[in-house]
């Protein structure tokens, strides 16, 4: 391109004429637009649970659960982001609180929703009339448009990490909320749901009652078969199999027991654990992720900085993000949710590991 005379009077006319019928050029936002390589605006972030959970116990004593506000949750909102209450530009991320014998009423809504537990055990979420028991290391599916609430039948509090693609769907104008009842249908207690019973046998599914939608039929995924799935994996390791996992790094995806895919149609699960003094390569990939520490210590190498973390901790690592994690004495059992499906499904999705060539 020719080079421009930005005090030529008939370009500054151009210009004014672009602005005046809402115009911009190409060729002076590029750089904007087409950056060379992401240029995410969230920004690398560590919320120590030390912070969190005495914060959400003062709101537990302080802000009651019921119709209006709907839950006790409160956001994780990334210092990147000019205030807005979202952990990156397509996920949230919130701690809720259920205190002693509260209700969270029931509501539905057109985001996609999990609940992973950290603190606690007596709470049950109602997810379309299905009582699902919640305890500590159990993924809780909520899909978009499912009627949920929960109720806590005992008389401790119970602290978990929701995920949402709220920041997703309000990008794309896709957002829809609606109030169910004032009670939940069901107050029951089952120790199995209905979805676990029909959905929840290894390579078993119904020849009756097919699921519908696009994610998960099975509303818990629970730790005793994530920690057993982990630990055989690190077993077979020991057991000298070559390729079973990265060298002292297990990890599984919550996958549809249908489909094989994500358990969630914008939202992909993982469960890691790594071993004393493991680490995992040096990634970066595009799309956002969320990570929690469910048990053990370690640090995060966030690009430059390196960030230690202890249980309960969460940590975010924007698109293209190099990121790598290692384990302390302890190891580390750790949670993560990310956009990735939907940036395999734009064809956005790419990896690079350190030391690989594409």
């Amino acid at each position: 391109m020719t080079t421009q005379h930005h005090d030529d009077p008939a370009l500054q006319e151009l210009y004014a004429d672009f602005e005046q019928h809402n115009l911009l050029p190409l060729w002076t936002q590029r750089e904007d637009l087409m950056p060379l390589v992401p240029t995410p605006s969230a920004v690398a972030h560590r919320w120590r649970w030390a912070d969190l959970y005495p914060l959400a116990v003062r709101s537990g004593t302080l802000v009651p659960v019921g119709r209006g506000g709907e839950r006790r949750a409160i956001a994780l909102a990334n210092p990147g982001l000019a205030g807005e209450p979202h952990a990156t530009p397509t996920l949230w991320a919130a701690i809720q609180y259920l205190g002693p014998g509260e209700v969270a009423p029931d509501h539905r809504h057109s985001q996609n929703a999990f609940r992973f537990v950290l603190e606690g055990e007596g709470v049950w979420t109602v997810v379309n009339s299905d009582p699902v028991r919640m305890s500590r290391g159990d993924l809780l599916l909520t899909p978009g448009w499912a009627w949920h609430g929960h109720h806590n039948t005992t008389d401790q509090p119970m602290a978990w990490l929701d995920g949402l693609d709220i920041p997703l769907a309000s990008c794309l104008d896709a957002n829809f909320f609606e109030f169910g009842p004032d009670d939940l249908v069901d107050r029951s207690t089952p120790r199995l749901s209905r979805a676990e019973r029909l959905w929840a046998h290894p390579a078993l599914r119904p020849v009756q009652g097919a699921a519908k939608g696009p994610h998960s039929p099975l509303a818990a995924y629970r730790w005793e078969h994530t920690d057993a799935a982990l630990r055989a994996q690190l077993e077979l390791e020991d057991e000298g199999h070559s390729g079973a996992v990265e060298a002292g790094h297990a990890a599984v995806i919550f996958a549809d027991p249908v489909t094989g895919g994500d358990a969630l149609p914008t939202i992909r699960t993982e469960m890691h654990r790594l071993r004393p003094h493991a680490n995992t390569a040096r990634t970066r990939e595009v799309g956002s992720s969320v990570w929690q520490v469910f048990d053990g210590s370690g640090e995060f190498l966030l690009g430059d900085q390196a960030v230690g973390v202890e249980r309960g901790d969460v940590v975010t690592v924007p698109s293209w993000t190099p990121v790598q994690i290692n384990a302390a004495d302890s190891g580390l059992d750790l949670f993560r949710f990310s956009d990735t499906p939907v940036m395999e499904k734009l064809g956005y999705a790419r990896q690079q590991v350190a030391g690989e060539t594409e």
